[in-house]
């Protein structure tokens, strides 16, 4: 039997306190009735002696101290899981916002997860081909992988989001089921509507579960959303046997979300007003990443983030720099040149790269092709700073063709259409055709087995 609390003791921001509870536990979730007529979810963010921290979803309008009942449930948050996920779109906290009714089935998942075993991870081996050159030639996004990308407010994110969602696939290999998972946190409807838009005309939605949390939403369901996301993609990948590409956009909503929430609570602040737990938060998150032993299908999680004043020192990036393997940076320079995507390859990286690429995975010149064009585009660094100092009319003849070098680079290699989808092999000769512009003594970090073929 289930017992109803009537009152509550206190409400603070999108947080309520019942007092005289007891057998609660902390995630249980509450169902909260308002006037005998208003239903809301909340769950116990925080528990003492007998009195229990609600916080509800939905925000606490309407909701006053004498007219509230709440009942526990028993259990923690949970989604309901079927195959029927993909090609749905859900908001913040798992309920269906396209019209087409509720998933039928008897499977439900606390939405927390489980922690995975480390000894039954595997190590993340082969590519998902994104169609982009300056992700898949120079900074490779491996199954299992979790890839950050580090934007900028008004740097083109979402297009560049939409876009790896239109053209991800597995590579070579077709025969395997692959599938997206698409999370939204704190967006504008304008961008919702975007995505929704671009899935839908590009014949992609049946393959794309999205979960919508919109920026007029309350702010909890933001921390809600990511977990929902991760849910659906592992059971997709693990009992399905699915490679789930996971995209969460985005984490900085997310963490002031967090910040906001921890202050309603009256916790002491951390690095710029964050909570002490941001790093366990993303943790839980971006952990959710990976591999299982025995199981044929693979989590792999691009997780898109907006440093505040482009700062990559923020706590936000900083932290998810430390979690994750990699980071892709967005530059505002390279976007006030028009160029797209504007993906700054000097800062970017990819530390699963070297383990997925090569013979057997891409072409065997692969390695050799990123780490010579790492290399020629960070000496042309050098030659436009001479440049600014004595002209470049002054430079030497090598400098010269270097400025000519990172111009084609800029434009050819990073810069492509927002509708252009590059195999691997076209990237791999578009990078060989722009090494061709340099001496081929320049060249010294390609085998020369490989140099005497392809250059």
């Amino acid at each position: 039997m289930s017992i109803e609390y009537l009152g509550l003791s206190d409400i603070n921001g999108p947080l309520i306190a019942i007092e005289g509870v007891e057998g609660a536990a902390f995630e249980e979730i509450v169902e909260i009735t308002v006037d005998n007529k208003e239903k809301k979810l909340g769950r116990i963010v925080e528990l003492y002696k007998d009195k229990a921290v609600v916080q509800v979803f939905g925000g606490t309008d309407n909701i006053s101290l004498r007219n509230t009942r709440t009942r526990l449930t028993g259990h923690p948050l949970e989604l309901t899981l079927s195959e029927e996920l993909l090609g749905r779109t859900f908001n913040g906290i798992g309920e269906p916002i396209d019209g087409l009714g509720p998933i039928v089935s008897d499977l439900r998942r606390d939405v927390n997860g489980k922690p995975l075993n480390p000894v039954t991870r595997e190590y993340p081996r082969n590519y998902i081909s994104t169609g982009i050159s300056a992700i898949d030639g120079l900074a490779t996004l491996i199954r299992g992988q979790k890839l950050p990308i580090f934007s900028g407010n008004g740097l083109p994110h979402n297009e560049l989001a939409a876009q790896i969602v239109r053209q991800a696939s597995l590579g070579g290999s077709q025969d395997e089921k692959f599938a997206i998972v698409f999370a939204a946190m704190g967006v504008k409807y304008d961008v919702a509507e975007f995505f929704r838009k671009t899935f839908d005309e590009s014949g992609v939605s049946s393959h794309v579960c999205m979960f919508l949390n919109l920026a007029n939403d309350p702010v909890v369901e933001r921390l809600i959303t990511p977990k929902m996301a991760l849910t659906a993609a592992e059971y997709l990948a693990f009992e399905k046997g699915m490679h789930i590409l996971v995209i969460l956009t985005d984490m900085t909503s997310f963490a002031e979300a967090l910040r906001e929430v921890s202050s309603s609570k009256g916790e002491i602040p951390s690095r710029k007003g964050y909570p002490g737990y941001l790093y366990s938060e993303l943790a839980t998150i971006y952990e959710r990443a990976g591999i299982v032993e025995g199981c044929k299908g693979s989590v792999t999680q691009i997780p898109i983030l907006t440093m505040p004043n482009d700062d990559i020192t923020h706590p936000i990036p900083d932290l998810t720099g430390y979690i994750t393997e990699g980071q892709i940076v967005l530059d505002r320079n390279l976007h006030g040149q028009n160029i797209y995507p504007p993906v700054n390859v000097l800062p970017s990286l990819s530390r699963l790269m070297k383990d997925g690429i090569g013979e057997g995975y891409t072409r065997k010149d692969h390695q050799d092709v990123a780490n010579q064009l790492f290399s020629s585009y960070a000496k042309v660094g050098d030659a436009r700073a001479l440049a600014s100092v004595i002209g470049e009319d002054e430079l030497s003849p090598i400098d010269k063709k270097y400025l000519a070098f990172g111009k084609e680079f800029e434009t050819r290699f990073i810069g492509q259409g927002a509708m252009e989808n590059r195999s691997i092999i076209d990237t791999l000769t578009l990078g060989w055709e722009l090494l061709k512009m340099l001496p081929r003594e320049e060249l010294d970090r390609i085998d020369t087995k490989l140099l005497d073929a392809y250059y």
